[in-house]
């Protein structure tokens, strides 16, 4: 079937489900896909830090992509009431800092929880429905961080680079059932990731090794700007209403340059080069802007879940 199957679907029925939806670009997204005509379900574990988004009219449901009956009620539920599912933006996530050696495995195991089998497991339980319609896009919030590297971000960079090869292997098992999977690849974005990553990153390095380079990361996470959330959730919107979308959107500009200088660079200029620029980052930031209060902490004292 044609790949604008999506686009020519009634625009009264079309019905996306966008997880991560409390905060930052998920937020921004379900606000954009409302703009647009979409009937949109948001997800996450804060529901009432949605309740803006249910007074414009989105549906909003709990969800916490590390449960499977939360997972799976969730999808049931928008089943059932629309018959029909055409959209999933899988945008949870979010970003854990640490040397290799300093982060504990639990950690590392509910990074790949979050970031990469949820997203999975939320794919696996949208396919059946896009399956029967034969039609369907699914768009996966993965990094400019799937395609580079950066310090400290090893167990994080993982998490994203599985997303980028699970995306492509999905994409070619399911074009036969007029299913599209569209990766989506942001850079600095203004959200509360940068302030979680370097909260996980700092508490990683008391007593470490690796304080003295570890602080230097810590510090230009915690206070390097981004662009708006609106710039992701525009090339959300394009990915999901173009007749024949790309296989990837990068943004801001930003990405699109950092991922390209990762693949035209040898790894040693790599290095240099994106060390170099983590110190001169980090002396231009004034001193009180070194060190600030760790981001408030959602429920079972966890950071909320915030996609990059």
């Amino acid at each position: 079937m044609a790949s604008s199957v999506l686009v020519k679907n009634s625009a009264s029925r079309r019905i996306a489900i966008v997880t991560g939806a409390s905060a930052g670009m998920g937020t921004a997204i379900v606000r954009r896909l409302l703009a647009d005509g979409w009937t949109v379900y948001g997800g996450a574990r804060r529901v009432d830090q949605m309740a803006d988004l249910a007074a414009l009219g989105a549906k909003v449901l709990s969800l916490d992509v590390t449960e499977e009956a939360s997972m799976t009620n969730f999808v049931n539920s928008v089943v059932s009431a629309e018959g029909r599912i055409d959209a999933l933006v899988n945008n949870a996530g979010y970003g854990s800092y640490g040397a290799i050696e300093d982060v504990p495995l639990s950690e590392a195991r509910r990074q790949f929880d979050v970031n990469t089998f949820g997203l999975m497991r939320m794919s696996q339980l949208v396919l059946p429905a896009m399956r029967k319609q034969h039609s369907g896009r699914i768009i996966n919030i993965t990094s400019m961080g799937g395609r580079i590297w950066s310090p400290f971000g090893a167990w994080y960079h993982a998490t994203k680079h599985a997303v980028e090869v699970l995306s492509d292997v999905m994409h070619f098992e399911t074009r036969p059932f007029g299913i599209r999977v569209i990766v989506v690849q942001p850079g600095g974005v203004a959200t509360e990731w940068g302030g979680i990553a370097a909260d996980h990153l700092r508490a990683s390095l008391k007593g470490s090794a690796y304080r003295e380079n570890g602080m230097l990361v810590a510090d230009v996470l915690q206070n390097t700007k981004g662009a708006s959330p609106d710039v992701i959730a525009r090339v959300v919107s394009r990915a999901l209403n173009a007749a024949r979308p790309r296989r990837r959107y990068a943004a801001p500009f930003d990405a699109k340059a950092l991922i390209f200088l990762r693949w035209l660079l040898p790894e040693g200029a790599w290095a240099k080069l994106i060390w170099s620029s983590v110190k001169a980052a980090a002396r231009m930031l004034p001193r009180q802007a070194k060190v600030k209060a760790p981001l408030p902490k959602g429920p079972n004292g966890q950071h909320p879940v915030q996609s990059r």
